[in-house]
């Protein structure tokens, strides 16, 4: 069809995610290191136009919303300043046992960050 596969869009959501959490200052692999996981509970994806196949194009990431256990991002990708999908995914902190964990008591200073990126 000459389009990108819906799929791959959620693929840039989790490349925007990196980024954003990269560009706070605190590499994902970091978080991990912690004993921190982040898994996505929740996706969703509204599309408007389709990218097709050598367009470049655009992640806009952003913290929509956060607690100290859970955080919610949206994403948009562009081409050329048009919107071409829309969405978010929301997620929750757990630890390597796959129990919840607030990281306002496991990583204070990320939850710092957090309050600063999203204030």
């Amino acid at each position: 069809m000459g389009v990108v596969y819906h799929a791959n869009y959620l693929n840039w959501f989790e490349i925007g995610r990196t980024e954003l959490i990269r560009e706070l200052g605190m590499p994902y692999r970091s978080i991990e290191a912690k004993g921190l996981l982040l898994p996505v509970i929740e996706a969703d994806i509204r599309f408007v136009k389709p990218a097709r196949y050598d367009d470049t194009v655009t992640i806009r990431t952003r913290v929509e919303q956060y607690t100290n256990i859970r955080l919610s991002f949206s994403c948009e990708i562009c081409r050329d300043g048009e919107t071409l999908a829309s969405g978010g995914t929301r997620h929750v902190w757990v630890n390597r046992d796959w129990k919840p964990a607030r990281i306002d008591k496991e990583a204070p200073e990320l939850y710092e960050l957090l309050k600063k990126w999203s204030g």
